[in-house]
């Protein structure tokens, strides 16, 4: 079994860096393979570009005619590029991407073959549903589902494919994807946000959600990788002791990039940058064998299409590059895990970022309008933003070595805090001359000054304001942005609609000026969303028990977090923002509930192969070796022997003792696992698995972890933590 561990090693250290064979300017390779607004100048009629572009803008509809230029334009330039397939890339409820190919072939009556793509399959497809998951809102035999352009995501070619985003719907019209539900919630917060921002420029007539994510990720040598059935099947390591030296050192932390990766790197920024994907920060993480990968903020939807694609192409590239690269939370025990940093914004059509101070009192209080909302968005749903980043993967990881806690606070800094302490003093009603200057000037008007400042940071918030947006922190590196991009615009839209009801009443019935209105309503907003701020350290017992007394939900597993979903006020949020039906939202719940069982089912029956197929049989082999031993020093010495041995008899106790517990440990577990799978009730059997099946694997590593440092290192068969992430 070791000599699989020892051919890993030997494997990974032939290897060396690949070299690019194409090279070229960043800016003269950017979306060349995209069918971008530059294409379509080239290919597209003035009235078919208008509207494409108006459907963009505003979610108009493409006639049929228009739809039939497009999809001719694209096909001929598809083909001019190599493509010979197209496909429908939509986002099914398994959290990754999916597409079927479909040739551009056809044949005439007469025998005679012909390249055809026209309007009726770029517009809509219908691919088999009935294996995606859709939480009960179709039956298995019902396979039928249909795809629908979103010509808001440009179309792009992969390979030899051109692949057209979509969403993906049900036979009765219920959203089966992550996309669709983002593009209602982008759809509520741009108007939401355009009325109000209207209050301080009439000009404004459209908002855009942006994102940028921060994406982390482990890269390990693909022979090691794969020697390992856990990494292979769950993503994560379930056992192995912590290497002598981890992150401790913090060594790596924007150290010099390792040559294998650096390959690697330039490889995937190149074939990023033909995709439409403005990469444009990399660097070594933390932990060791860690990076992270950032873009250049985008449109939040455009954003997601970008991130999922990279990283499918991250594990082709790796893979040509011999790496097996990790997204899993959680890989390692004792090292950072990984997330994927939400930074969001809004952004106005005549180019202004929302959260961004200006040159005037007047563009400071539309800051703070925006700023303060979203703050009070976040602590009326607190709960609900949290359930949007729960998973297996992400429950190892949160509270953890630099990781935000599961309960949801916001940083803001402490000048920030002080012009909000300072508003919450605002009088109620009309504001006296007096006011209004100390306010404009002294208040309001230095707010520019004080974000210059307002550079420090705290990694342990869950929702930290650093400048001009909010960094979401607790995201998965597994997660689909969509899923807390689609919460968090939907209760910032809520939470504006609320905001601009208030001001105009004000405005209508107390005959204040606008500006008062606006100091009054944010006043009140500050006062009630005063529990949410936190700027100390999120790791800590107090503030644990502070967030408590402030009633702060704390739901630390999966289960307990997915519950919010099914309650009252958040299907109410849900139908009154158009985002999703009562029906979408509870078969989203049962799915991620179904998803959050499996991933615990694999991994308790991947540690028992673990345990009972490598480790046992290691130690047993190891422990007769020196059983072996001190039964020559008995045979030489007679009982003489015990004064010579009393080590090797020590050792053997110690395994005899841990192999017992070990195996008594995974007995227990399967045990449990095979009673919490005769549940029907998915919450009560995901919450069984949490607490009954999942609370044994520590346990079960322990011993193993414990075996692994008394076992001689050649017998060990798993590839060890100092291997897996120092092996460069």
């Amino acid at each position: 079994m070791s000599e699989r561990r020892f051919a890993a090693i030997a494997e990974s250290q032939k290897r060396n860096r690949l070299e690019l064979k194409e090279k070229g300017r960043r800016s003269e390779l950017f979306a060349m393979n995209v069918f971008n607004t530059k294409r379509m100048l080239q290919y597209l009629t003035k009235d078919a570009l208008q509207s494409v572009e108006s459907a963009i803008f505003s979610g108009s509809k493409i006639d049929t005619k228009i739809a039939d230029q497009v999809a001719e334009a694209m096909k001929a330039w598809a083909i001019t590029m190599g493509a010979t397939h197209y496909t429908h890339w939509f986002q099914p409820l398994t959290g990754s991407t999916a597409e079927k190919h479909d040739a551009f072939f056809d044949l005439l009556p007469d025998g005679r073959a012909l390249e055809k793509f026209g309007g009726r399959q770029l517009v809509q497809q219908e691919p088999d549903a009935s294996s995606f998951p859709s939480g009960g809102i179709r039956n298995t035999f019902e396979a039928r589902g249909y795809t629908a352009w979103d010509p808001t995501s440009p179309a792009f070619i992969y390979g030899t494919t051109l692949c057209i985003p979509t969403i993906f719907v049900s036979y009765t019209g219920e959203a089966l994807d992550n996309k669709a539900p983002l593009l209602r919630a982008l759809h509520a917060v741009d108007e939401a946000a355009t009325a109000v921002a209207k209050y301080f420029d009439k000009n404004v007539s459209k908002v855009n959600a942006t994102l940028g994510w921060e994406q982390e990720y482990f890269l390990i040598d693909k022979a090691l990788a794969e020697s390992r059935p856990d990494i292979l099947l769950t993503g994560r390591t379930l056992v192995g002791h912590s290497a002598a030296k981890g992150q401790q050192l913090d060594d790596h932390y924007f150290g010099v990039i390792p040559t294998r990766v650096l390959g690697f790197m330039s490889d995937l920024e190149q074939e990023c940058t033909k995709l439409g994907i403005p990469v444009k920060t990399r660097h070594n993480e933390v932990a060791p064998n860690q990076f992270e990968l950032a873009p250049v903020f985008e449109e939040a939807n455009l954003a997601v299409d970008h991130n999922l694609l990279l990283m499918d192409v991250m594990d082709k590239i790796a893979d040509k590059h011999g790496f097996k690269v990790l997204f899993h939370e959680k890989p390692f025990a004792g090292i950072n895990g990984s997330g994927k940093h939400n930074n969001w914004s809004l952004a106005t059509d005549t180019g202004i970022n929302l959260l961004s101070p200006g040159s005037t009192p007047m563009k400071n209080l539309q800051f703070l309008t925006f700023f303060v909302n979203t703050i009070k968005a976040v602590d009326t749903y607190e709960e609900l933003l949290r359930s949007s980043i729960a998973s297996a993967g992400n429950d190892y990881r949160l509270g953890a070595n630099e990781a935000p806690p599961a309960i949801l606070s916001i940083f803001i800094g402490a000048q920030l805090s002080r012009v909000l302490d300072e508003l919450e003093g605002v009088s109620m009603g009309k504001l006296s001359p007096e006011e209004k200057t100390e306010l404009k000037l002294n208040v309001v008007g230095k707010i520019p000054e004080i974000l210059l400042d307002n550079t420090d940071r705290n990694r342990t918030s869950p929702f930290a304001f650093t400048g001009n947006k909010f960094e979401m922190r607790g995201v998965g590196s597994q997660t689909n942005c969509a899923k807390p991009m689609t919460i968090l615009n939907t209760i910032v839209a809520k939470q504006l609609q609320e905001f601009k009801k208030e001001v105009d009443a004000l405005i209508d019935t107390k005959n204040l000026k606008k500006d008062e209105a606006v100091f009054n309503v944010l006043r009140e907003y500050i006062k009630t969303s005063k529990r949410i701020r936190f700027d100390g350290d999120g790791y800590s017992l107090e503030w644990e028990k502070e967030a408590k007394k402030r009633k702060l939900s704390n739901n630390r597993t999966t289960p307990e977090a997915l519950q919010v979903l099914t309650e009252a006020k958040s299907l109410a949020l849900f139908k009154s923002m158009h985002v999703m039906s009562e029906v979408e939202v509870k078969a989203r719940q049962e799915i991620e509930l179904d998803a959050y069982i499996m991933h615990l089912q694999i991994e308790g029956r991947v540690l028992n192969e673990l345990v009972y197929n490598f480790v046992i049989p290691a130690v047993i082999n190891y422990q007769n070796k020196i059983i072996q031993n001190v039964m020559g020093h008995k045979e030489l010495y007679g009982a003489g022997h015990i004064k010579m041995t009393g080590g090797q008899l020590d050792i053997i106790q110690k395994i005899s003792e841990h192999m017992k517990t070990l195996k008594e440990k995974t007995d227990t577990m399967i045990d449990a696992r095979k009673s919490a799978n005769k549940l029907d009730d998915s919450l009560k059997k995901a919450t069984v698995y949490s607490e009954r099946v999942k609370s044994h694997f520590d346990e079960i590593r322990y011993h193993c972890d414990k075996l692994e440092q008394l076992i001689d290192d050649k017998d060990w068969p798993l590839i060890k933590y100092r291997e897996l992430l120092f092996i460069k």
